[in-house]
């Protein structure tokens, strides 16, 4: 690890891989370089840029895309600070955003009536996993001249590659499945073609990831495969379970047949479905509470993509930003509760779900 903030320079600076000086760390670190490396391998991209957090990383995004007027499309669902950063944008610095019901249709329908400069989507959105059919919509944007930027977070690189579909950038929070361990704050862009211009926008904003998250990043990456395979195929497990739970309402879970967008996540993703799924219980506020004060190896807390399962309340966490109108008309609702899972072993998540759900 290169845990220092300046490195020597006799004349003219030492260049890294990039082609860029090596000379100051908010500008460029070998060891965030080949983290960086290995995500741009992962994704199938030509370059990629480490960040101090996936908001950082989506911020320095926007701030380079954007100017005053220009009109960014994203999905009504989406990670609510994702959706606090873009309506600031437009409150501060006049940038139009315009909000579409997170569907297929509804996504193409609005991209090709407005003709926007930025199209963001989520591969799965947040809380209630719908699937968008990423070929259709990056095929849509890019037929108008559009730039589309995927976040990739739910899904990871195991699942799919939207770079390979044509989007321009892919974003991760890499404090979830990249770093894998809930012990580490970061973001990653990745870019389909080697963009110096956003390098230097990283370097004037001072978002770089430092040396000892990256060595982090790197240690998590390399059991990303293993991990996130295992947590999909517990997470389908946990989720027919609670689908048969006589507490249980509903389960949000794309890899379920009764999921509103299963064939598409089938189609798109391989037969996994990833680690996240969302359920509605039979009561309110009070039985949410009840469950999650009720738990004895599922944690209460609003993250996910760890070794840990973990479970969130969505109103009071990452959706509490979107607008009371928009989480009824998504469902994110009172009686949701999301749950990622984790590496445990898969009877244990079971039987603490079970004991938890008898609360109410």
């Amino acid at each position: 690890m290169y845990l220092t903030a300046v490195f020597e320079q006799v004349g003219e600076a030492r260049k890294s891989d990039r082609g860029v000086d090596l000379k100051y760390a908010r500008e460029e670190n070998p060891t965030v370089r080949a983290f960086e490396r290995i995500m741009a391998s992962l994704e199938a991209g030509a370059d990629a840029l480490a960040f101090n957090s996936g908001m950082a990383s989506i911020s320095t995004l926007s701030v380079y895309l954007l100017n005053k007027d220009d009109l960014l499309l994203t999905t009504k669902e989406a990670y609510g600070a994702t959706l606090r950063l873009f309506s600031t944008l437009g409150e501060k610095f006049g940038v139009r955003l315009l909000k579409a019901y997170p569907a297929t249709e509804a996504v193409v329908e609005a991209v090709k009536a407005a003709r926007p400069k930025v199209v963001f989507v989520e591969t799965m959105t947040n809380p209630t996993l719908k699937v968008l059919d990423m070929p259709e919509v990056v095929k849509a944007a890019k037929d108008l001249g559009a730039v589309v930027v995927v976040d990739n977070t739910f899904a990871t690189p195991v699942l799919v590659n939207p770079l390979s579909f044509g989007a321009d950038y892919v974003v991760h929070s890499a404090t979830k499945y990249i770093a894998g361990h809930n012990d580490v704050v970061g973001g990653v862009v990745v870019t389909r073609n080697v963009d110096k211009d956003l390098w230097t926008y990283r370097a004037m904003l001072g978002g770089i990831m430092q040396p000892f998250e990256a060595f982090l990043c790197m240690r998590g990456a390399k059991t990303l495969f293993p991990r996130f395979e295992l947590q999909s195929k517990n997470a389908k497990a946990v989720a027919e379970f609670l689908a048969e739970h006589s507490k249980v309402k509903e389960v949000l879970y794309p890899g379920l047949p009764t999921h509103r967008d299963h064939e598409t996540a089938k189609k798109l993703f391989g037969g996994l479905y990833g680690g996240v799924l969302s359920f509605r219980i039979k009561g309110g506020r009070p039985e949410v509470e009840r469950v999650l004060s009720s738990f004895k190896l599922i944690t209460p807390s609003p993250s996910l993509g760890g070794t840990e399962t973990i479970a969130t309340y969505p109103v009071l966490s990452a959706a509490s930003p979107i607008p009371p109108e928009d989480r009824e008309e998504l469902g994110i609702t009172e009686d949701l509760i999301r749950l990622s899972v984790g590496l445990e072993d898969v009877e244990d998540i079971i039987e603490d779900l079970d004991q938890a759900l008898s609360s109410i």
